[in-house]
């Protein structure tokens, strides 16, 4: 399992990103505390607080998921 910590600022934002998800034939999640949210669910990115960084785990290298990432990637 592949994991990247990502900041989310805007809607934007979070509609790039679960459009990069939702292209990944493999399973794409948020976790944010103890809370895991698929990552595909545009209903459920947005219900994360956003003001967090949120680390994102998926199940192999994509070249267009990684390009989304490496956007939005944080220390």
């Amino acid at each position: 399992m592949l994991k990247r910590r990502i900041q989310l600022r805007t809607v934007d934002d979070v509609t790039e990103f679960v459009k990069a998800a939702d292209k990944c034939s493999f399973d794409v999640n948020i976790l944010a505390g103890e809370t895991l949210i698929d990552a595909k669910s545009i209903m459920g990115v947005m219900s994360l607080d956003l003001s967090r960084a949120l680390v994102v785990s998926y199940g192999e290298a994509d070249p267009v998921l990684e390009q989304t990432l490496e956007r939005f990637a944080v220390d």
